[in-house]
């Protein structure tokens, strides 16, 4: 994927450059020319083109915290209500 994207932008910049050494060229044209032509078309093709990877990561981050947060549920301990022992005296009774 990333051969076709180098090549592209190896294109556009040999036009930047002949807009740009053109006799009745500019150097805002070249500049332009490798914008339009170049990166923008490039950036959205990689952007497109990676979308599925990055769902990828997203799911297998996700996955990945569930796992973690089922692991860490099974090692606490029980936090009932009920207190685990007597630890103080109830009210009327002698020790």
């Amino acid at each position: 994927m990333y051969i076709v994207a180098i090549a592209w932008l190896y294109v556009a910049v040999l036009m930047a450059v002949a807009e740009a050494t053109h006799s009745t060229g500019t150097l805002l044209g070249g500049i332009m020319t490798f914008v339009l032509y170049g990166l923008l078309p490039m950036g959205l093709v990689l952007y497109v083109m990676g979308s599925p990877a990055r769902r990828r990561a997203i799911k297998a981050r996700e996955q990945a915290e569930l796992e973690a947060a089922q692991a860490a549920s099974q090692l606490t301990p029980d936090t009932g209500a009920e207190a685990a022992g007597d630890a103080v005296t109830p009210v009327g009774k002698e020790a």
